[in-house]
């Protein structure tokens, strides 16, 4: 019998595997506990109520206001993160200007800051507007007037760089006036003035519009609006109260994902995965912070956080035969089939299947028991392609760049990431879940944008590891192109994914409603946050993230 046993260990000392020596988690057991403090809650909830009826009254009194004032209202309780409790109201304002002036005519559209504004508010609600009326801040030339350039119009620079960034294809009007807008507020930056300095320093880092919402309002509120001259009281306070309200919904939330995670002990029994549930959070809450899906959000952490472990299995341990196994077992969805596996594959298996199971009983209630199904399909689809990639890998294959790509696609996750988000959403329907599975545009550029980001921060930490089946190495094969030629490839093909996206979101192309497709949004805003400047925050959370996670999850603002 020893001898049996040595001959065991013998075969498995003869196993070399890719671990990836991934960091511990940033956390330790931080986020384990929170209760709400009832007394506190109701105070604010109060509060809020009272302070929403002065901002819906505000929204409302619009008759003999100026453009400028309503588009500046709007704007501000949309970056101070209270929109959400008004939107049938804004929606009905800028129905009312688009139908009234589609076409930007009159004294109000000559101050640039005005026009710009109300061009990205339009377009962000899927008002499909020509950007040709931006004509008539160029010359004869076609280029931006050098006189709007002016110090005393930094905000009219900043408004019509934020509004470059909705952009779509062939818009190169859009496209000068991003390039106009960013020469000049870098040059003015620095002779401005606090909180306008900290507006534009920020906006010049992170767009608006492709930011993470919760962490725009939470740097809106702090540190530009509360110093602002021209703040309004109210608005001020509703947001505050409004964002610590949440915080705690948030950091309820978390605390039970944790437990949750805590209780798997993954960290001991698989140390080869990423220990990430409290950024998998994070993830969740850039997809949608408002109240009403708390149930989703916790159902997409767990899938995030399960998905990173089935991920780093592939990536970082599994053998080619087991992976074999590991694939077949999950295309079988059988709990039967776990004796096939070796006992460290029983373990996140057993995992998987029982959290689908949960799901399915969770949602029972409401009668969407079945839309799971569509998630364990993504599920399945993701499985047989980390196995295709495992298995070029191991076996040293360089694929070619368009086979690489159609699989690539499927492994940035945001298939099956896209469709987890809408599970716990009770106003998706059957059809939602179809159409998205029929992998429509906005979706393929949603995983396009993940893709090449993930490709362009990850090649030189692959490239150590042995990695040769990258995008980037493909491609530079398949071109005979330098890196530094592949890495700008890659980086146009995410420009014109984010292209893809904001056309998404115009009308008439919408097949479904906005709730759903903002979903698609965030998941893309995410990732642009997330690896901002080619670093891969989720892997090595400790730069990008962790300060977003502490400003949402940590500190609550200042009253």
């Amino acid at each position: 019998m020893a001898a049996f046993v040595n001959h065991i260990e013998e075969e498995e000392e003869e196993i070399v595997r890719p671990v990836a020596n991934f960091s511990p988690s940033l956390w330790g057991d931080r986020f384990l506990s929170f209760s709400i403090d009832n007394h506190v809650a109701q105070k604010y909830a109060q509060e809020i109520e009272a302070l929403k009826e002065e901002t819906r009254s505000m929204l409302l009194a619009i008759n003999g206001r100026k453009l400028a004032e309503t588009l500046n209202l709007i704007d501000v309780v949309q970056r101070l993160g209270i929109a959400y409790h008004f939107e049938k109201e804004i929606d009905e304002i800028l129905d009312r200007i688009y139908t009234e002036n589609a076409n930007f005519e009159g004294d109000d559209y000559s101050d640039l800051s005005t026009f710009a504004l109300q061009f990205r508010l339009l377009r962000q609600h899927g008002y499909n507007i020509s950007p040709d009326f931006f004509s008539k801040f160029q010359d004869g030339n076609g280029k931006f007037k050098e006189s709007r350039a002016s110090d005393d119009d930094v905000l009219g620079l900043l408004s019509l760089y934020e509004a470059s960034h909705v952009r779509t294809h062939g818009e190169d009007i859009l496209e000068d006036a991003l390039v106009f807008s960013t020469t000049h507020l870098e040059s003015a930056t620095p002779h401005l003035n606090s909180p306008l300095k900290e507006q534009v320093t920020h906006a010049l880092e992170q767009y608006l519009h492709k930011g993470i919402p919760r962490v725009e309002t939470r740097f809106f509120i702090s540190s530009i609006y509360e110093k602002e001259e021209s703040k309004n009281d109210v608005l001020l306070k509703f947001a505050k109260l409004d964002f610590n309200l949440l915080q705690m919904l948030h950091k309820q939330e978390l605390a039970e994902v944790s437990r949750w995670w805590k209780d798997l002990d993954f960290v001991t029994t698989l140390p080869y995965a990423r220990d990430r549930v409290v950024e998998c959070y994070f993830w969740a809450l850039g997809v949608y912070f408002e109240p009403q899906y708390s149930q989703a959000r916790v159902m997409l952490t767990k899938t995030l956080a399960i998905t990173s472990i089935v991920d780093d299995t592939f990536d970082a341990y599994g053998t080619v035969k087991e992976l074999e196994k590991y694939t077949d077992a999950i295309q079988r969805w059988d709990i039967n089939e776990i004796d096939r596996l070796p006992d460290y594959m029983k373990i996140s298996y057993k995992v998987l299947l029982d959290l689908f199971d949960d799901y399915e009983k969770e949602l029972s209630s409401d009668g969407r028991s079945h839309v799971v199904y569509h998630a364990k399909e993504r599920m399945k689809e993701l499985v047989r392609s980390y196995n295709v990639e495992a298995k070029w890998f191991i076996e040293g294959h360089m694929p070619s760049v368009s086979e690489y790509l159609s699989n690539a696609l499927v492994t940035s996750t945001y298939y099956l990431v896209t469709t987890a988000a809408y599970l716990g959403m009770k106003s998706a329907t059957e059809q939602d879940f179809e159409w998205l599975s029929t992998n429509p545009k906005i979706l393929e550029a949603n995983a396009t944008f993940c893709r090449v980001t993930d490709d362009i921060a990850t090649y030189e930490i692959e490239k150590d590891r042995g990695q040769i089946a990258t995008g980037i190495e493909c491609y530079m094969r398949d071109y005979g192109v330098s890196t530094e030629e592949a890495m700008n490839k890659f980086q146009e093909m995410g420009e014109t994914a984010w292209k893809d996206a904001n056309e998404g979101m115009l009308w008439p192309v919408r097949p479904v409603s906005t709730e759903i497709l903002t979903r698609i949004l965030n998941l893309v805003r995410i990732i642009d946050v997330t690896y901002k400047h080619n670093q891969d925050g989720y892997t090595h959370p400790e730069k990008v993230i962790k300060p977003h996670i502490i400003a949402l999850l940590v500190n609550s603002i200042a009253m």
